[in-house]
């Protein structure tokens, strides 16, 4: 049986991409309260570092971990993030947060750096895409998975304690992933344009890592999940690789500039899906809203020489790109049942489980897409009427404000960040005590959310910083 549980570490990721989208002058919030959002959001990549930590670290309660990792097969694979609570580090949806967190910055750079947070924000992206170029041995090898999702779960321990398996898996030719691999390869390519400026050098060794993956999931191709049975349970291919074949085209086009890749999504357009799949999700396992966005800003910048067949077909993908947004809108015909329900309140409910990823997704692709509105003075044409850019925006903070406290229990849902929100991040590190700070004491072994010393319960405040380790605040035990 599937655990979908484990689907819970997107939606605490995408929230932070989400959040880099408002430092705009006119929010209903003050932008002060969207930059500490921001600095809180970009906080928590750090706190899911899996590796040796730098020196200039800030989350002081996490230490080196997975230093290991790799060692059986002989391949350097430390570095990476870890996946939410868990200890293993799944290629999939690490690639997906990369890529993602890699958009935020080509689209909104220069507000990221005026809040003082892109060297932040680089570096978030740096130490997933120095992990890939490790994990990427060979241009037909991508080591996609270190850890197993059963063993780890059966033993809440922190990354620096751990004991469980640290089993590596990869994909070759002769056990193909082609999700993985155009997902990396889309992750690289966007990570080469968001440093082409700041590190050219690192954006050119990124670029031809992209351009080798892509070649090796398009020209061998197959699920992932059917190669490596250890993630099945816990990221398994909906959507199966269509999706992020064309993304990862996508990205290396916009990244290279080169028409063979336009020329790949154009040829490929029914054969994968792009511009037939009319679908209202956007989520780590089904990126084609995002590629339908992406095509339709081919069609909308102007004065690009494209040959008429190249337009209808381009028309066809934002047709579907319109339809994902006016889903969100609720402005598709009520009688095909394709908008995006909502709650009483007004946030957009896709699923029960971990509804939140789907929401942040929507927003930042609602945010984008009002951009392009702007830059083009184009409408949103949809079955119930014609939005603006405005519309589209208004939606996606609308959906921001909600996580970030404009709710009816009027709670945030980042931490750390309001007047109430959860205390801890999903991270075994920060509900557990560490056995090398504190001695191997029965709640440490047990991993409970709080650790004695001295007759009282120590907590830590994950978005502090101290020059010990872990910061923490006293309070009588009850």
């Amino acid at each position: 049986m599937e655990k979908v549980g484990d689907k819970r570490s997107m939606s605490r990721r995408l929230v932070a991409l989400v959040l880099l989208l408002l430092l705009l002058p006119t929010t209903s919030r003050a932008a002060s309260e969207y930059r500490e959002a921001l600095a809180k959001s970009l906080l928590y990549f750090e706190a899911q570092r899996s590796g040796r930590l730098p020196y200039d670290h800030r989350v002081s309660w996490r230490g080196h971990s997975g230093l290991t990792d790799g060692l059986e097969q002989g391949v350097d694979l430390v570095g990476g993030y870890y996946d939410a609570g868990d200890n293993v580090k799944f290629g999939l949806p690490m690639a997906f947060t990369v890529t993602m967190l890699s958009w935020s910055v080509v689209e909104y750079g220069g507000d990221i750096a005026a809040a003082g947070e892109l060297k932040h924000a680089l570096e978030a992206i740096k130490w997933g895409t120095d992990y890939f170029i490790k994990a990427h041995t060979h241009p037909n090898v991508l080591w996609a998975q270190v850890g197993d999702g059963d063993t780890d779960h059966s033993c809440w321990q922190r990354p620096e304690d751990m004991t469980t398996s640290r089993q590596a898996h990869k994909i070759d030719e002769e056990h193909p992933g082609s999700e993985v691999a155009g997902e990396t390869a889309a992750a690289m390519a966007a990570a080469s344009i968001a440093f082409k400026e700041t590190n050219p050098h690192y954006s050119h060794v990124l670029l031809h890592h992209a351009q080798q993956l892509f070649e090796f999931g398009d020209k061998h191709r197959g699920r992932y999940d059917d190669s490596i049975g250890a993630a099945r349970r816990y990221y398994p291919s909906g959507s199966g690789y269509g999706d992020e074949l064309l993304w990862a085209a996508l990205w290396l086009h916009r990244a290279s500039g080169s028409e063979e890749y336009l020329n790949y999504v154009l040829d490929n357009a029914y054969d994968l899906n792009g511009a037939t799949w009319a679908i209202s999700e956007f989520s780590w396992d089904i990126k084609y809203a995002g590629v339908q966005i992406l095509a339709s800003k081919l069609l909308m910048e102007g004065g690009r020489d494209l040959r008429e067949e190249q337009v209808s077909i381009l028309e066809q993908y934002r047709a579907k790109a319109h339809h994902y947004l006016c889903s969100c809108l609720s402005m598709n015909d009520d009688d095909s049942g394709s908008n995006v329900a909502r709650t009483p309140a007004g946030l957009l409910f896709v699923r029960r489980w971990n509804n939140m990823q789907y929401v942040a997704g929507a927003a930042f692709l609602l945010a984008v897409y009002s951009d392009y509105l702007a830059d083009s003075g184009e409408l949103l044409h949809c079955p119930r009427g014609s939005s603006g850019s405005e519309d589209l925006l208004s939606l996606a903070k609308s959906q921001v404000d909600y996580v970030l406290g404009s709710n009816p229990r009027g709670i945030s849902y980042l931490v750390g960040h309001g007047g109430r929100h959860p205390r801890r991040v999903h991270h075994r590190a920060a509900s557990s005590v560490s056995t090398r700070w504190t001695g191997r004491s029965s709640a440490a072994r047990r991993g409970s959310t709080s650790g004695t010393a001295g007759g009282a319960i120590t907590r830590t405040l994950w978005w502090e910083r101290s020059s010990e380790a872990p910061t923490t605040r006293t309070s009588s035990a009850t």
